[in-house]
Parts: structure tokens; C-alpha cells; sequence
């Protein structure tokens, strides 16, 4: 049996996106990763609200934020087989009614530690969420269209970013003009916990775990799917391949997520403290930086299945995104370290946020073309990295601003994606086979 991995040229026609069932399953996922990052950010544009309200200074409010990744890093991988085992309709659907009770329990702690238990319970019930949805993806989309449906979905996450900080704080100065028992801050964690509910009850009415079950499938879409994939049961799990695939993707993804984690938590503090900027106005400007994110992630996805379908090589295609996002944003963060006007902030964030998340559709993408039998524990694998990342991202972050201020804790970031970026030149994503077959060929 062959081991070599190869790339089936496009089908002429018609969008395998469009006009195809798959697109209105790519859309429900992009409403659930919009309000899973509306969920978990809303924290950071109310984070000098809650400090104050709370009396938490940044080490203990960076601690705060941090609960959040302690489940999640723990329970990736664990959470992306659970997935797998009971499928991506159930799985969904209960991982989307807990994480809305959890938001809304965020709105009503009263100190530090009430803060961070609905935190913990927040990254508890998140850990498996994106694996479980990169398993539905891969039973629904096509191959060679992995990156441009991890690039949407991405995009909507970071549109959920963008939106943040001016849905919440609107959000916030609106429920503070009420006269009600509730702090502003309170009612938005209240009203964004119940979207997530919302949400879980028309993912459990519209999806199906098996194409081949769906009443509105064709035979046309089925046929774009391959067959291995439409089978009710998985392969046994081969741990040692997986682990020994993934663990180079998993550190650099860590890289990623320290930054990224520095972008969804500080960047308004760190432009209400630097440019001391009321609510309204860091909320904009944090809204500005953030959008960056949103062309980012669909760019680079696109990016990435055009370098595959263009040279059939899967290892250069990943890894040319990869290379070109993580020292693109280290290169825009240096102007941080230096004297700089708030416009020059702006752009520079905003530049940099976007060279980052060139990397993230590529990040995920990669699970989904080596291990698509078991896609969700493989990505829950990668993603493990990210969780790592945001538990100690923000405190550490948060003690240096203490401390020493604004520009260290930047200097780390940069030097981070720059150590990452050497383990991406150098590693090799390479095609997981099941148990029983022995060699494991080169995604190239």
C-alpha cells in the first residue's frame, strides 16, 4: 500500500462551498466561533471596569484571565476525542448551552475568586469546542478546501474580537444608564451568555454528524467527500504517530498563542494606560487593531490551499504561510519598543495582528490533512499549545507591566515568534496512517 500523500486536482465547476449544504454547516461554525471568542474577550474590554469594580490590579487581574486556559489546555486532547466518540451534533450542543452559563456566571462574580471560577468553568466547557468543530469539518468539507474553511471560520472569531470591544462596551455604557441592580459590565456578560444558548439550539436542529443523513445532501456533494470519512466509526486512535506529528505544530502554535493571548487580553489596557483613552475611545481603537485579525485568518487560509492546489506540495504550502505570518508580525511589533504616537500604535498593532493570524487557518488546517480520521484529537492536540500559551501568557504579561511597564513584556513577544519560526522552518507535518500500517509518508 502506498504511503504517499497526494493532492486530487480541483473539480472544475461550481464552488464545493457554495450552494452545497456544507456552506450552511461553515456557517452555523462561523456563528459559534464568533460568539466563543465574543465570550471569551468580553473580559478584556471590561477589564479595567472590572478591575476597578473588583479591586483587582493587573498581576491579579492577568490571573483571572489565565483560569481560563488551565481546562483548556488540560482538556484539548481529551475534549477532541470526546467529541469524536459522541459526535459534533451532541458534543456542540452542550459545549454551547455550558459555555453561555459560564459567561454569564463571569457577570455575576463579586471578587477574585468568583472571577475565576467562572473563568475555569468557561475554559472547561470552550477546551473542546474547536476540536469537535474541526471533526465536523472534516466529515463536511473537502480536502483541498481544509484551509479555506479553517480561514472562515477564523475570520469570524476574530470578527467576534472586533466586535467586542464596541458591542461590549456599548453594551456596558448602556447598562450603566439603567437603573437596575446590575453594573453595565454585568448586563453584557448576561446578554452575550445567552446568544451562545441561542446558538447551540439551532446547531442541534440543522446539523448531522454523517453527510449521507442529512435530508438536503446530494450525490454531488457526497462524491466531493472522501468515502473513508462517511464511515460511522473511527479507526483506533494511533497515539505514538499523532503525538510524534503534531508536537512540532503544537509548539509553534504555542508562539501564536502567547502573542495572540497578548492581543485578546491587553491591548485595551495597554491604550487606555498609555494614551489614557476613556472607555468609548480605546474600545474603537481596539476594534480597529483587531480587524487586522479578520483579513488575516481568510488570507491566509485562502493563501495556503492556493500554494497546494498550485504545487501538490502540502509540507511548503503550510509552512511558506507559516513563515511569512510569524516573522511578519514579530517584525511589526518592534516599533513597541520604542517612542511612538497612538497613531503609530494603532497601525503598527493592527499590522502585526494581521501577519499573526496568517498563521492560524494553517495551524488548524494542518490536523485536518495528516490525521483526518482523527482530526479532532489531532487538533485538539495542536491546540494544546494555544491553551499552554494562555495560562501563562497573561500573568506573565501582567507582572512585567507591573513592574517594569510596557516594553518587555513586548521584547518577550517578539522574541518568541521568533524562536517559533525556526521550529516551523524546520519541521515536517507528515501523513498519520492507522494502526497496522507501518510507514507514515511526508504531506508533501
Amino acid at each position: 500500500m502506498s504511503t504517499q500523500t497526494s493532492v486530487s486536482p480541483p473539480k472544475q465547476g461550481a464552488s464545493p462551498i457554495l450552494h452545497r449544504v456544507r456552506g450552511k454547516v461553515l456557517l452555523l461554525l462561523c456563528v459559534m466561533y464568533a460568539i466563543s471568542y465574543l465570550d471569551r474577550t468580553n473580559i478584556s474590554t471590561a477589564g479595567p471596569t472590572i478591575m476597578g469594580a473588583l479591586h483587582l490590579n493587573a498581576t491579579q487581574f492577568g490571573i483571572a484571565v489565565s483560569a481560563f486556559s488551565i481546562p483548556y489546555a488540560l482538556l484539548q486532547i481529551f475534549g477532541g476525542n470526546l467529541g469524536e466518540r459522541f459526535g459534533a451534533r451532541k458534543s456542540l450542543f452542550w459545549i454551547g448551552v455550558l459555555w453561555g452559563v459560564a459567561t454569564i456566571a463571569t457577570g455575576f462574580s463579586v471578587g477574585l475568586w468568583s472571577l475565576v471560577g467562572a473563568r475555569l468553568l468557561l475554559g472547561l466547557t470552550e477546551s473542546a469546542a474547536f476540536p469537535t468543530a474541526t471533526s465536523a469539518m472534516s466529515r463536511w468539507v473537502p480536502p483541498d478546501r481544509n484551509g479555506f474553511a479553517q480561514g472562515v471560520v477564523h475570520s469570524a472569531s476574530r470578527l467576534g474580537n472586533a466586535v467586542a470591544p464596541i458591542l461590549v462596551g456599548g453594551l456596558i455604557i448602556w447598562g450603566d444608564s439603567l437603573d437596575t441592580f446590575l453594573a453595565g459590565w454585568q448586563i453584557s456578560f448576561l446578554l452575550v451568555g445567552l446568544l451562545s444558548v441561542i446558538w447551540a439550539l439551532m446547531w442541534m436542529i440543522s446539523y448531522r454528524d454523517r453527510p449521507q443523513n442529512h435530508p438536503k445532501v446530494t450525490e454531488l456533494e457526497l462524491s466531493e467527500i472522501p468515502r473513508e470519512l462517511e464511515k460511522a466509526a473511527r479507526p483506533a486512535t494511533p497515539w505514538v504517530r499523532l503525538i510524534r506529528t503534531i508536537l512540532p505544530v503544537a509548539i509553534v502554535d504555542f508562539g501564536y498563542g502567547w502573542v495572540l493571548w497578548v492581543f485578546l487580553t491587553w491591548i485595551p489596557t495597554f491604550l487606555s494606560d498609555t494614551f489614557d483613552l476613556p472607555l468609548s475611545k480605546y474600545a474603537l481603537f481596539t476594534s480597529v487593531v483587531l480587524v487586522g485579525g479578520v483579513v488575516g485568518d481568510t488570507v491566509g487560509g485562502v493563501f495556503a490551499d492556493f500554494l497546494l492546489r498550485r504545487t501538490g506540495n502540502l509540507r511548503n504550502s503550510r509552512r511558506t504561510v507559516l513563515l511569512v505570518g510569524l516573522i511578519g508580525s514579530m517584525v511589526w511589533l518592534v516599533p513597541l519598543l520604542f517612542g511612538h504616537t497612538l497613531a503609530v500604535a494603532t497601525v503598527s498593532l493592527s499590522l502585526s495582528f494581521f501577519f499573526l493570524e496568517l498563521c492560524n487557518a494553517t495551524l488548524w488546517a494542518i490536523p485536518m490533512d495528516v490525521a483526518p480520521e482523527w482530526s479532532g484529537t489531532a487538533s485538539g492536540m495542536m491546540n494544546t499549545g494555544f491553551g499552554v500559551a494562555g495560562i501563562f501568557s497573561p500573568i506573565v504579561f501582567g507582572a512585567m507591566v507591573d513592574s517594569v511597564g510596557w516594553q518587555w513584556p513586548f521584547g518577550l513577544s517578539i522574541a518568541l515568534l521568533a524562536a517559533v519560526a525556526v521550529v516551523a522552518a524546520i519541521m515536517k507535518p507528515r501523513r498519520v496512517l492507522p494502526l497496522g500500517v507501518d510507514d507514515v509518508a511526508d504531506a508533501r
